[in-house]
């Protein structure tokens, strides 16, 4: 009897690192799942498939002589359009790669991106498979706050027929939703952190406490106010430990257009590429504190115990605030508050008690996919 295929649909590298434990969970029970990607990210992901020790996708859903990064908004139209041409041109070849004992496939799609609504779309209605959602079930209550993740959330319920839950709180949010929900425990980043927070920092001259920060979300950047307010309190904050401001591309180029490269030098405020995942988690782990607007990076220091302010007007995880992780609201003030009380805000390590990539793997063996 042939063993039924599973598929991962997925489109940057935030989602390739969450789920590479679970694909290795169903590596191991025999199965070799299949990696389509989007290609919302494109820059280095080569080198995070190899960190994770995945293979280059089966399949590219946007050509990959023409993929390159989503850098705005304006972009989004065309990505998705080249999606969805590619996976409706390919659907024989896809729904046959996918069906190979009579009964329905499998498709996993991860998270909040773009690439979560359509690959859930993709394999629901085109490949008419089952449709299952790692890190399903969060909300932060404002369809417009995170836009457009709250938004890319909510489609894929309505999509997919199994919800992988990270807690008890995403599973009553999926109290109404049709299909299976199934608690985790904990968000996968949690195995996948594992793999990394003991590796070697890659990073010269690296100084012997600092903060770190990471800013890029466009509900921040967007708003000039927002953005300036933040980087000028951490300026000033660096005068007393430096801090490290991991920033991208576009970041870089929100930076310029505004004039604030004057606030960075390479003594105190200090800003430095994004890097890749492998490289990145030694890097949060050694730091005495972290300000994002990242919900994947809040998490991994919720289960660090690492102070940690996101600055996001709301979150899809309230469940992880408390002492050790602070929701700023996007104001200067609380950001300032987080600032200065962070030396008691270390918490509890979390690291060795949540194995959710299990649980899914599980899952998916008692229900006949691996």
């Amino acid at each position: 009897m042939a063993i039924p295929v599973i598929s991962f649909i997925l489109g940057t590298t935030a989602e390739l690192i969450k789920i590479a434990p679970v694909y290795h969970g169903i590596l191991e029970r025999g199965v070799r799942p299949k990696i389509w990607f989007t290609a919302q990210h494109v820059d280095e992901v080569s080198d995070v498939l190899a960190d994770l020790n995945l293979p280059e996708p089966d399949v590219w859903l946007v050509p990959k002589e023409k993929a390159h990064n989503l850098e705005s908004p304006a972009q989004v139209p065309g990505w998705a359009a080249q999606v969805l041409r590619t996976a409706w041109s390919r659907r024989a070849e896809l729904k046959a790669a996918l069906v190979e004992d009579g009964r329905p496939p499998l498709v996993l799609v991860h998270g909040d991106t773009f690439t979560t609504p359509y690959g859930s779309l993709i394999g629901k209605r085109i490949l008419k498979s089952r449709v299952g959602h790692v890190e399903a079930g969060a909300r932060s209550g404002s369809i417009m706050s995170p836009l457009p993740e709250e938004l890319n959330r909510k489609i894929a319920a309505k999509i997919v027929d199994m919800h992988f839950a990270p807690s008890a709180r995403e599973v009553n949010n999926l109290r109404n939703a049709r299909g299976v929900v199934v608690d985790t425990e904990a968000n996968t980043a949690i195995d996948a952190m594992r793999l990394a927070i003991n590796g070697p920092l890659d990073l010269e001259g690296l100084p012997e406490k600092f903060g770190l920060a990471t800013l890029h979300r466009f509900e921040l950047v967007s708003r000039a106010d927002k953005y300036r307010e933040a980087l000028e309190i951490l300026r000033e904050q660096s005068k007393q430990m430096p801090i490290l401001y991991m920033a991208g591309a576009p970041e870089r180029e929100k930076i310029r257009a505004l004039g604030l490269a004057n606030l960075f030098d390479e003594k105190n405020f200090i800003i430095q590429p994004k890097m890749r995942y492998l490289k990145f988690l030694p890097l949060v782990a050694r730091a005495e504190y972290v300000v994002t607007d990242s919900g994947g990076l809040s998490a991994e220091c919720y289960y660090l115990g690492l102070p940690c302010a996101v600055h996001r007007e709301r979150t899809e995880t309230p469940q992880h605030l408390g002492e050790t992780v602070v929701l700023t609201e996007m104001r200067g003030d609380k950001l300032q508050n987080f600032l200065d009380t962070y030396q008691n805000r270390r918490g509890e390590s979390w690291v060795e008690k949540f194995h959710p990539s299990e649980i899914i793997v599980d899952t998916l063996a008692r229900l006949g996919y691996c």
